[in-house]
């Protein structure tokens, strides 16, 4: 093993120092040297293309900066303009080497706010409402410090240069506000499309179309813009990463196919907004509590007068009771319900609150049943410092989101995998079931002669209808890696084989069997569409926004001189990784180290610890993006993700 792992070793730094010698022979090349004779590109974290005019140059994104160093190899002596097709770090992350007495630069209209005034969007407390942010967890990347815009491009207008016509297009679906600019030479089109499109029909990335909890905000606009830009006919698309696409009508048509075929698949497997109080819960009965069901009779929940919301709660002979998430019901309305089944269920005391997941409107009320029953909070131990500390964290829908007035709430008891607990004659299983989101688990019992399983938010929708499959929505911002969630969680269901499944926010699905084989089979099918529409052999690299991490997400130098950060770099691949990860500090932060140079196993990941440390005589006030630059196994990838840091308190 140990002479594998060496081979291994020594295969992966020649592979890298391969790469890396390859990457440092980067030349000018150029798309189509007939028709657009003065068009040059050149590759480094993006691809930067070049129109000549005599020895003045007009460059469409920039990269790292490089291709400045490398102009007068085609008799460029100057830049006069840079055109940006959207915000993402990779493509203006040279622009601090960019003389701006000489060049002036213009990006759309529609992302100005994200160029010139990037910490906006970057938050210290974030909410779920926050502009550009899937339920507080930001999905635009803005460079590190503002970049001030000399022109503002907007929809179908035109950009002149020294006799050259550009036009505008707005084609937004990978990022906001991002645009295509067309160029015309004699009959032929040249599309300088961004990230609307990769080489093979494909997606760049997709966590950056993911604008929204799963209801495909992204993904339309993307459709709409792939349409548009079909329409203009353009003989050759100049994308921002990869090759050109000299069949650009095939690759755009088949492409709008894919995204169709992936939309179908991606929208959730239920009628999320039309679904009948049937469909929600075909079992339960009224009780004299006017908002309480009964399912079996020990167990009851919400009933359809407040539907969509978090309760429910086992209660057992003696009186004692376990409630099951907590929360979006008003803290009156829970004293109501608990008034009313102390009356009239033999209600005398809730021992604990069980959460789900990590998501926030499922224990908003745990700090009430606390205050009231000295209750204890429940979870699986993975899920604990999401509860206890959320803003450590860059996911969506934390609890700190919903601004309820606490930071995090303390957990009692952390269960782990598998564990099993004794509680008033009944024994519950609390087990690991990812889905919607890594950091989520199932607990169950057999009670009342059934075994229910209460899952979360993982699967809604009516059993008795064979169209539903019940998925809810894939959010990679929920760290949602299939293979460690909806394929797992689904394969796990299936195996347990429970009689009625409890999804949270007020479902009851009975007799689920087929219901859960097609919920298994839907998340073996989405995958493969994943894998198809994302270029790298293994998808996740382009699904995830979390590979290479930081914890805390937001470090807090305010107070102290030196703190600690872990950043982790993950490797999703069946052999050894390089990666070379360089922090990008503002002024007056140091880090040790500030260069993460090493390798990763197999499928595993390495954690490095980073001293941080603040000059506050050279640091700014306030908060900073701190990005990283990523290689791996030389290919350059270039500042994806981030971390926060601040100076001083807001």
């Amino acid at each position: 093993m140990l002479r594998l792992t060496t081979l291994a070793f020594v295969l992966s730094s020649l592979l890298s120092a391969s790469s890396l010698a390859e990457s440092a022979q980067v030349t000018f090349r150029q798309p189509d040297a007939k028709a657009f004779p003065n068009l040059f590109v050149w590759t480094d974290t993006c691809n930067t293309y070049v129109l000549r005019d005599g020895n003045a140059a007009l460059l469409v994104d920039l990269g790292d900066g490089s291709v400045l160093e490398h102009l007068s190899e085609i008799g460029v002596k100057r830049v006069e303009w840079i055109l940006f097709t959207h915000h993402h770090r990779e493509q203006c992350q040279g622009i601090g080497a960019v003389d701006r007495s000489e060049t002036k630069i213009a990006a759309p209209f529609l992302e100005q706010e994200i160029f010139e005034n990037p910490t906006s969007f970057r938050k210290w407390y974030p909410t779920l409402n926050d502009k550009f942010s899937v339920y507080g967890a930001s999905y635009v990347r803005p460079h590190r410090e503002p970049i001030s815009l000399d022109r503002v491009l907007k929809e179908d207008e035109t950009f002149t240069w020294r006799g050259y016509q550009i036009d505008c297009l707005s084609t937004p679906g990978h990022s906001p506000g991002s645009m295509t600019y067309l160029l015309r030479q004699g009959d032929k089109l040249a599309a300088f499309s961004g990230d609307l499109i990769h080489q093979g029909s494909r997606m760049v990335t997709w966590f950056d179309t993911e604008w929204d909890y799963g209801f495909a905000d992204g993904i339309n606009k993307l459709i709409e813009s792939v349409t548009l830009v079909s329409k203009r006919e353009p003989d050759l698309l100049l994308p921002s990463h990869g090759p050109p696409i000299v069949e650009s009508k095939q690759e755009l048509k088949a492409y709008h196919d894919k995204l169709w075929t992936f939309r179908k698949s991606y929208l959730r497997g239920y009628p999320v907004f039309d679904a009948t109080e049937q469909e929600r819960d075909p079992i339960s009965k009224p009780t004299k509590v006017p908002m309480i069901n009964q399912v079996t009779p020990h167990l009851y929940k919400l009933s359809h007068l407040t539907k969509s919301r978090n309760f429910a709660i086992i209660v057992a002979d003696s009186g004692h009771a376990l409630v099951l998430d907590c929360g979006l019901i008003p803290e009156s309305k829970l004293e109501e319900i608990i008034v009313g089944m102390r009356a009239h269920m033999g209600l005398k005391h809730v021992d604990a609150f069980w959460i789900s997941h990590m998501h926030g409107d499922h224990f908003l009320l745990g700090p009430a049943l606390k205050r009231m029953f000295n209750s204890q909070a429940w979870t699986l131990d993975t899920i604990v410092d999401k509860c206890e500390h959320p803003r450590r964290y860059d996911y969506a829908a934390l609890v700190s989101a919903y601004g309820n007035g606490f930071d995090g709430m303390k957990i009692d008891k952390g269960f782990k995998d598998g564990e099993t607990i004794e509680w008033e004659g009944y024994t519950i299983h609390v087990d690991w079931m990812p889905g919607q989101t890594e950091f989520g688990c199932c607990l169950w019992l057999d009670i009342d002669g059934k075994r229910i399983a209460f899952t979360g938010d993982n699967l809604f929708g009516s059993p008795a209808d064979p169209k539903q499959n019940g998925h809810e929505c894939i959010v990679a911002r929920n760290s949602s890696i299939f293979e460690e969630g909806y394929i797992y969680g689904s394969r796990y269901l299936k195996e347990l084989e429970p009689d009625i499944v409890m999804g949270s926010h007020s479902y009851a699905m009975p007799d689920p069997a087929k219901f859960l084989e097609r919920y298994h089979d839907w998340s073996k099918e989405i995958v493969e569409i994943y894998k198809e529409l994302l270029p790298e052999e293994d998808y996740e690299y382009l699904y995830d926004p979390y590979w290479v991490s930081a914890y805390p997400y937001r470090v807090d130098l305010a107070n102290e001189e030196t703190q600690t950060v872990q950043i982790t770099v993950r490797n999703f691949r069946s052999m050894p990784q390089r990666h070379r990860v360089e922090l990008q500090l503002p002024k007056g932060i140091t880090a040790k180290p500030a260069i993460l140079d090493g390798l990763v196993g197999p499928e595993r990941r390495r954690t490095y610890d980073i001293e941080l440390t603040v000059d506050r005589d050279q640091a700014a006030p306030g908060l900073q993006i701190v990005p990283f630059d990523i290689t791996l196994d030389g290919k350059r990838y270039g500042q994806w993700f981030d971390f926060l840091l601040r100076t001083t308190e807001e």
